[in-house]
């Protein structure tokens, strides 16, 4: 009865990772469809544009994210020095401000009609055109508005690493005269080289995969390249041929990333870290020490969240009923995908933790890659699959039932339905919530499994009886998250969402982009400010750990 059980649910866990794996499927097999013309058309036009101005922002991006996030990290991690507390909780909050939401920010600040260039005319007597100024909307400024929200990731693991490194091994390396700057360059940072790589590979994907900023600063990139080619040509195939070469810069990052894992392991037995000695800093080095971590959070979070403040008390569209509407859409079907998701992930890590064979193990491994995946190229996908649903499937059940004397018109039931939404935010997010749900599952011992079942419980009594209250945080945890996640994409959204259907996220876009920032405000802050829930909650589950 138990094999019988554990099979069932093998199948569901494989069903699940067949049906997400679908829009990867349907954009591998169009992109074989495209024609020698339209490719030698992107050749010869765009695609060295694509392929530049990404690698040009991957670099960028790249190298912005190791000075910000290295440096923040070992200093909170390793010396103390004035408020190193408040700006260890500072330094995170970037992760809230999605990066299309800084740009619009930055762009009212600096460009020719905001408050900064306005005050320097008035100051110099100056005019337009005598005076030069950076140019906010370029690729260097696309790079830093990227940087600045993405750092985060480089920083969570960096300090980890830095913060689990044995203290003995730094300790010893002071004993032979080594100063601590030195201990950092010749000691902690060639340790601490795997955890910083796995946070600039996250950075790098979430660089790949931006469409607001990119399209906002008229930068041609592979998703933006993949919008206009999708929208303004109509010809999916070309789209997918795009969306398979994005995709191949993602698996170069994904393998980077395992490689740098497996390559370089330390073991060490000593229980004191580097946190139970911490280096004081005094004077000029505090001083220094204090900037360097501010600098990174006021311009990532605090001046543009309190610009944003700033717009949204002087604008009428926080009290529009429109704007209640947007909201509640948004809401509502983040929380709708964040259920589905949990949902799944429930079953998929229950699942692998009852039978653990091949095929589960396999199913799980595949749903957890969603998240790498851009949200255009899962756009795509849904959209194809769904609309080839529509069209053959429904469009024989009406004929079938009109034949019989019904006079039925189902329409579009998948695609162009909030049904495809769901279907893409699943497909991406679902690794979130399993991760979640995984980590909680794990901390469960497999002993008081054996004890319920010794007690007469089937499998599902015994997820229902002992699993789920042990794992209400980690439900909850990984509900918030991607119900964050979900409230801030744009390129799934935008591509695949009903007709006359807004979300806060897709509402800031369009504002923004008929350059009516002030108006696009509320809609931002709103997002900032749910944004802020799951990275004060993975602060202290941070603080807890250590």
């Amino acid at each position: 009865m138990l094999r019988l059980r554990a099979n069932r649910l093998t199948s569901i866990a494989l069903l699940v990772a067949l049906l997400l794996a679908t829009p990867i499927l349907v954009v591998l097999v169009q992109s074989t469809l495209g024609t020698e013309e339209v490719w030698r058309h992107l050749w010869d036009t765009v695609l060295f544009d694509y392929v530049s101005n990404s690698l040009w922002l991957v670099v960028g991006v790249g190298v912005c994210v190791l000075l910000l996030g290295v440096p923040a990290a070992w200093l909170v991690a390793c010396c103390e020095f004035p408020f190193r507390r408040l700006l260890t909780v500072l330094l995170l909050l970037p992760m809230a401000m999605p990066a299309y939401i800084i740009a619009y920010t930055y762009t009212g600040i600096f460009d020719f009609a905001g408050p900064v260039q306005t005050l320097l005319r008035d100051l110099s007597g100056l005019g337009y055109g005598e005076y030069w100024f950076f140019e906010i909307r370029s690729r260097p400024g696309a790079i830093m508005m990227l940087a600045l929200v993405l750092y985060p990731y480089v920083f969570l693991m960096s300090r980890a690493a830095f913060i689990s490194q044995p203290g003995n091994i730094l300790d010893a390396s002071r004993s032979l005269g080594l100063s601590p700057i030195q201990g950092f360059f010749k000691v902690a940072l060639p340790m601490a080289r795997p955890a910083i790589v796995a946070g600039l590979s996250l950075a790098l994907m979430e660089t790949l995969a931006d469409y607001g900023t990119v399209e906002y600063f008229g930068i041609a990139t592979f998703t933006t390249g993949i919008f206009r080619t999708f929208y303004g040509f109509g010809d999916t195939a070309a789209a997918a041929q795009l969306a398979m070469l994005l995709l191949s810069f993602v698996l170069v990052l994904l393998v980077t990333e395992k490689y740098s894992r497996r390559k370089i392991i330390y073991f060490s037995a000593a229980e004191h870290t580097t946190s139970n000695n911490r280096h004081e800093l005094r004077g000029g080095w505090g001083a220094l020490a204090t900037l360097a971590c501010a600098i990174p959070s006021l311009f990532g979070f605090v001046l543009p969240a309190a610009m944003l403040l700033y717009w949204s008390l002087g604008s009428e569209e926080l009290a529009s009923a429109a704007f209640l509407t947007i909201a509640w859409n948004s809401f509502s079907l983040a929380g709708m995908a964040a259920l589905i998701s949990v949902l799944l992930a429930l079953i998929m890590a229950y699942a692998l933790r009852i039978h653990k064979n091949t095929v589960t193990r396999a199913a799980v491994q595949f749903v957890s890659m969603g998240y790498a995946l851009p949200g255009t190229i899962i756009a795509i996908g849904v959209l194809v699959a769904l609309t080839w649903v529509d069209h053959q499937l429904v469009a024989r059940v009406e004929t079938a039932l009109n034949h019989a004397g019904a006079d039925i018109d189902f329409g579009l039931l998948f695609s162009g339905t909030l049904v495809a939404l769901l279907f893409a935010y699943t497909v991406r997010f679902l690794a979130i919530s399993l991760g979640a749900v995984q980590s909680g599952l794990q901390a469960i011992k497999p002993s008081l499994d054996q004890s319920a079942r010794t007690l007469g419980h089937t499998p599902v009594q015994v997820l229902k009886k002992v699993h789920l209250p042990l794992l209400k945080g980690s439900v909850l945890t990984a509900l918030l998250i991607v119900f964050v996640d979900v409230l801030k994409e744009l390129p799934a959204t935008l591509m695949l969402r009903p007709f006359n259907f807004n979300t806060l996220a897709v509402r800031a876009y369009e504002l923004a982009s008929d350059e009516r920032l002030v108006d696009a405000a509320p809609a931002s802050l709103m997002i900032v400010l749910v944004g802020l829930l799951p990275v004060l909650l993975l602060n202290r589950s941070i603080a807890k750990s250590h």
